[in-house]
């Protein structure tokens, strides 16, 4: 079965009435027979049918034992981290996102929770950082936003013989092109807002956990802690999800285009991306993401100043200066301003976020479009004798 076809087949019909489309349920409780005596259902923080289906969804699409939808993101990684006690340590990606970053340091740090960043890119580097508190191993492939490219089967086989956990945030590479429990990941992370949802009409976050324990812990703490997706949100999630292969196949195969002709740009000095065959780990990549590399594309401009990238990243017209990704219409942003903009300048530089750095997120417009929209943005830079 194409994945096409499982994705539009594993959504529901409704049974109570045939409806083609997966009912939402608004509602904040349920009606009991008796007490403790239920159709499955009895307050909507513990659960919800639109939810359920959600769920389901998503945890058959990333091979997993269960999934749980939660209000962001960000609350989907808190509600991770909340599996941690104080004392625990957790070795994370040193390119991380700004949002997970900001968490872990302002918020679980003072509670004793040990975060150490590595640099994954090279897996056998992760062996010098294990300690006997160390019980989460932290990635990001592709990391944002210089998309690094982590080898998850093997930092995988490292953390099992190190007795941890090892969670991948998925967001970038989407379940179209990337399954990271089948490659070894005990607990999958994904920003729903982005790919998943796909049209940048809500926020979402999403955990997947491999087996039945680790859900169950999750579910806990989604309950006990109430960051749950509502009804409608869900709705439009497993909406987005119809037409996930779809869109992010388009932005994949738009955004390989781009990059290849970013690198003819005098203005451009560094073109980040997976697609391309000068990437550190573009092998590796080819491979686990299943020749998918994604939408989006960073790049540094050759005199890497500030007021250069501004410059660029106001003058776009069809490229909308935004924070976020993995929509349908192409967004860009200055992460040095924007998304990392909570991660110290010098913490920033150096896990590779340079002051120029742009990201881009293409969208599914018609490419040449896109290429014509950051030429003539880079060309007003008016660089002299480059």
């Amino acid at each position: 079965m194409s994945k096409a076809t499982e994705i539009l087949h594993s959504i529901p019909v409704d049974e109570l009435t045939g409806s083609i489309a997966v009912p939402i349920y608004q509602t904040s409780t349920f009606v009991q027979d008796a007490p403790g005596v239920n159709k499955g259902y009895d307050y909507a923080r513990s659960n919800n049918p639109t939810r359920k289906a959600l769920e389901d969804i998503v945890a058959r699409l990333e091979g997993g034992h269960s999934a749980h939808a939660f209000a962001t993101g960000i609350a989907a990684i808190d509600a991770v981290i909340k599996l941690l006690k104080s004392g625990d340590e957790v070795l994370a990606v040193d390119d991380i996102y700004g949002g997970a970053y900001r968490l872990f340091t302002k918020v679980y740090e003072k509670f004793g929770i040990k975060i150490n960043y590595v640099d994954t890119t090279e897996a056998d580097q992760l062996l010098d950082h294990f300690t006997s508190k160390t019980k989460l191993v932290w990635i990001e492939s592709p990391t944002n936003p210089t998309l690094k490219i982590s080898d998850i089967e093997k930092i995988a086989q490292i953390t099992h013989t190190n007795n941890a956990l090892l969670v991948v945030d998925n967001t970038f590479a989407s379940p179209i092109a990337q399954n990271p429990i089948n490659l070894g990941a005990d607990i999958v992370i994904h920003s729903g807002t982005k790919y998943i949802a796909g049209h940048s009409d809500l926020v979402a976050g999403l955990v997947i956990t491999k087996t039945e324990g680790l859900g169950s812990e999750i579910k806990f703490i989604q309950n006990a802690t109430g960051g749950i997706l509502g009804p409608l949100d869900c709705f439009l999630t497993i909406r987005g999800i119809e037409t996930l292969e779809l869109r992010y196949t388009k932005q994949s195969e738009n955004a390989l285009e781009l990059a290849n002709y970013l690198t003819t740009l005098p203005e451009i000095d560094q073109v980040y991306y997976p697609g391309l065959p000068n990437h550190k780990n573009h092998e590796i990549a080819k491979k686990q993401q299943n020749g998918l590399f994604g939408g989006v594309i960073s790049f540094t401009l050759k005199d890497d100043q500030i007021d250069s990238a501004v410059k660029v990243v106001t003058n776009t017209k069809y490229f909308k200066l935004a924070e976020s990704l993995g929509g349908v219409k192409s967004l860009l942003c200055h992460p040095a301003q924007m998304t990392h903009a909570s991660i110290p300048r010098e913490k920033r530089l150096a896990s590779g976020v340079k002051d120029s750095l742009i990201r881009l997120s293409v969208g599914i417009e018609n490419v040449e479009d896109l290429k014509n929209d950051i030429a003539q943005a880079v060309a007003q830079l008016n660089y002299v004798n480059i």
